[in-house]
């Protein structure tokens, strides 16, 4: 048999004429014109087929019946607040729940760090995350997919918020038995933008940090056009050319000899990684802490 269940706000309203004497006290005391509360608990008698109110020209009162149902219907109303205050804490759980998308160079060797600082100032914080080139990142951002997202793109597309957390540079690596692997005279922009480079995608923000201090120069189309890091570095230890990548990910190639690093002589590569977000305000909660340990850690290695 289906039930149908009573109005919580009328069985509210029946322990209010308990606790306030009557029936138009109680209906001040939840809000509810005296007329409507009346209707109600009246509905209420015919639902339960019982009376619940001694009503005369004097004012109403609980019956016998009437008096039995207010405790009861205290226990509901008790037990429908813990309902109210237990999913308002899975909310707030739920809402120490980061979100957020980080561009390949942060991902790969910034963004584990932070996190495990976050993991442990927060051990109930859970995290996800999504790896994308910075023009992904900016797009999960903006549909609001992300609160917050960590890019080392030169440009911050308008609309968008940012604020540096760290520092990078870039710089031209190539195979321990290429023709640059032993040259002394640095390398100059000209040279570089004349050369076919191993290069990231379209959208990455290495591929537009390297366009932007390149823009003057007029460029050679790329030997390879790769999706990630380790591939491009793979690309350039197999001898497909050079590349212009984060330092962060070729320290480890560097110190073995696999690649080397070429000096340039006229390019500043040294870039910033930002974390970006929706105006008007700045992600709160976990998002925020996790902006704050960034800077923190990123500033410690400076």
């Amino acid at each position: 048999m289906t039930r149908h269940w009573p109005d919580l706000a009328v069985l509210d309203l029946l322990v209010a004429v308990s606790e306030h004497g009557g029936l138009s006290a109680a209906a001040r005391a939840v809000g509810m014109a005296q007329p409507n509360a009346s209707r109600a608990l009246t509905r209420l008698e015919a639902h339960l087929g019982l009376i619940l109110l001694r009503r005369s020209h004097t004012g109403s009162t609980l019956t016998d019946e009437g008096i039995v149902v207010v405790d009861w219907a205290r226990q509901v109303l008790t037990a429908a607040d813990r309902l109210l205050i237990g999913t308002e804490a899975l909310h707030a759980r739920h809402r120490s729940e980061v979100s957020i998308a980080a561009s390949m160079t942060i991902a790969e060797h910034l963004l584990p760090a932070w996190l495990t600082e976050l993991r442990r100032q927060q051990p109930e914080t859970r995290i996800s995350v999504a790896v994308h080139n910075s023009d992904e990142v900016f797009s999960r951002v903006r549909d609001r997919s992300c609160p917050i997202g960590f890019v080392e793109s030169p440009r911050i597309p308008k609309g968008l918020q940012s604020l540096t957390v760290a520092r990078d540079r870039l710089v031209v690596v190539v195979a321990s038995d290429h023709p640059w692997a032993r040259r002394r005279r640095p390398l100059s922009a000209q040279e570089l933008a004349a050369t076919p480079l191993v290069v990231r995608e379209e959208g990455s923000g290495t591929r537009s940090t390297l366009e932007s201090v390149l823009a003057r120069h007029e460029r050679v189309p790329p030997t390879l056009e790769l999706t990630s890091n380790t591939a491009v570095r793979a690309g350039v230890a197999s001898g497909a050319g050079p590349a212009v990548l984060s330092v962060l990910s070729v320290h480890t190639a560097l110190r073995s000899g696999e690649l080397r690093a070429v000096p340039v002589a006229d390019l500043d590569l040294q870039r910033r990684m930002r974390a970006v977000w929706l105006p008007p305000t700045r992600p709160d909660g976990a998002a925020d802490d996790l902006v704050r340990i960034a800077q923190r850690l990123g500033a410690e290695q400076h």
